[in-house]
């Protein structure tokens, strides 16, 4: 070396810091690396789970392997087989971007706050369409949906409107939506005020103040339109009906207790 050749000594700890590493591995000898030894009746139920629902994550597929079973798997077993596999989905990474301050959706009791938004998917004859839906802000359930040709004010006050009669709300109700301009037409109010429903907007450009519904859209595009191609409108309508149905009734919830929305009503309701 040409520290040695200028008979120059330097430290073991000064060598580390400027090659950026740590000491313990400049003294730990290597060792064989020991090889994680499979269960490849576990693998091959974990397998069977991920071709019938692709768009489990690692704590749906741990709560479904354990339904109903007497002997629990543990989470870490079923993330190693996953890793091991190469069966991860791969996932944005957050970074540390600025937040800006904001009330959040969460409430703690039904019928107290719910959001409304609407997004756009696309059909191969009937070309872009739309889905308004209105979100319960504490059991996380679906009250009220539209899947139309238009993104209008009548299509949004339809889906409040459906809402209100599924769930018969209390007067002082609170409706949280963006600053479209449908949520703020003649339409939309007058259902909204007709009902005793107060409104509230979000911060402009601060979509995560209405973050419970912004995220429901996500969750039925990755598990139900990005997995389909659908033909017209009358397709897409009946599949996402559907989805909402099962959504509702059956797909367990980290924040509920992995309960599904209705099963979560219904104990917080007993």
């Amino acid at each position: 070396m040409e520290l040695e050749a200028e008979d120059t000594k330097v430290s073991m700890r000064k060598l580390c810091e400027l090659m950026d590493l740590p000491r313990s591995s400049v003294y730990r000898e290597p060792t064989e690396r020991r090889r994680y030894k499979l269960d490849e009746s576990l693998v091959r139920r974990i397998w069977l789970i991920i071709q019938s629902n692709p768009y489990f994550g690692l704590r749906r597929i741990h709560w479904k392997l354990n339904q109903g079973s007497e002997h629990r798997v543990n989470i870490k077993a079923v993330h190693r087989i996953l890793k091991i596999k190469g069966w991860t989905k791969y996932k944005r990474p957050k970074g540390m971007r600025p937040r800006v301050q904001g009330w959040k959706s969460a409430c703690e009791e039904p019928n107290m706050r719910w959001a409304i938004d609407t997004s756009h998917f696309m059909t191969k004859k009937d070309g872009w369409c739309h889905i308004t839906a209105v979100i319960d802000c504490c059991d996380r359930m679906i009250v009220g949906w539209r899947v139309s040709r238009s993104a209008k004010a009548r299509v949004a006050a339809a889906a409040l409107e459906d809402a209100i009669v599924r769930r018969n709300p209390p007067v002082g109700l609170v409706v949280r939506s963006d600053n479209g301009s449908v949520f703020g037409s003649e339409a939309f109010t007058k259902v909204a005020s007709s009902a005793g429903i107060l409104q509230e907007y979000i911060t402009p450009y601060t979509p995560e103040q209405n973050g419970m519904i912004e995220r429901w859209f996500r969750t039925l595009k990755e598990e139900r339109i990005w997995l389909q191609q659908f033909y017209d409108l009358e397709d897409a309508r009946s599949s996402i009906d559907g989805f909402i149905e099962e959504y509702n009734q059956d797909r367990p919830h980290r924040s509920l207790e992995m309960m599904s929305p209705a099963n979560w009503n219904l104990q917080i309701s007993a």
